[in-house]
């Protein structure tokens, strides 16, 4: 499977789904932490994809919504943004809805 239709299948078929640098527990960049936090906050579930671990999917993804840094959070299949807009998000309480809204 081409990398970018993995990359699809995975945005698709997670309803809330964080590529990070790390893990959720184990992160290895601050935007990432910080990005996981606030999902983590939310008190639901959400998938994640450590890119450090997957080299293809770290030189792809920035192609696959033309965004190009990390960590990229998606929401019912679209892109949300990186740590700048999850945290304005978080702090507006909209990120808690929209995660509450996809767990539905």
């Amino acid at each position: 499977m081409d990398v970018l239709e993995r990359i699809k299948e995975q945005v698709e078929s997670n309803s809330v789904i964080l590529y990070m640098k790390g893990t959720p527990q184990m992160p290895q960049c601050g935007f990432s932490s910080r990005t996981a936090e606030a999902l983590k906050s939310c008190g639901k579930e959400f998938a994640y994809v450590n890119v450090l671990m997957d080299p293809e999917i770290f030189e792809n993804l920035p192609r696959f919504a033309d965004w190009p840094t990390f960590p990229q959070l998606y929401i019912n299949g679209e892109l949300v943004g990186g740590c700048d807009i999850t945290l304005e998000l978080h702090e507006k309480g909209e990120l808690q809805k929209m995660v509450d809204e996809a767990a539905a």
